[in-house]
């Protein structure tokens, strides 16, 4: 298996993982703050299969007595969660460079669910218009 790559919005904190993600929506308050948005997209794997590659280590902050977040310092995006005593990681599933390969299994803290998160599909769509290098 290839490389699973990906990293931040400016490109200093990249990554590589040797294993394939289980992905799932969370839900959860924490999660929902943590992101600011209706929900997170988590995409865990074994922390030892988990290596840091680029010019820059994501900051790390406890978000509550049972976990950890990491960081981008320099451009703010979330890039990790760790539960205290577990072997594994979940990456935000929107900083993987191949999220479409990913597809979520399941949804996590689901009492918690807003009622409208529903991804919008019946919604009218149109691309983006801005662009820029970086992304």
């Amino acid at each position: 298996m290839e490389p699973i790559t990906g990293g931040c919005l400016c490109g200093r904190v990249r990554y590589e993982a040797s294993a394939r993600p289980r992905v799932h929506y969370c839900h959860c308050t924490m999660c929902r703050r943590a992101t600011g948005s209706a929900f997170a997209v988590l995409a865990w794997i074994p922390e030892n299969s988990l290596r840091w590659v680029g010019e820059g280590r994501p900051r790390e902050r406890r978000s509550s007595p049972i976990a950890r977040r990491s960081f981008c310092d320099r451009c703010g995006t979330p890039i990790s969660l760790s539960y205290d005593g577990r072997d594994e990681v979940a990456l935000h599933a929107g900083t993987l460079d191949r999220a479409d390969a990913f597809a979520p299994g399941y949804h996590y803290g689901v009492e918690s669910r807003l009622p409208w998160a529903d991804c919008g599909v019946v919604l009218p769509a149109g691309p983006t218009e801005e662009r820029w290098g970086g992304a």
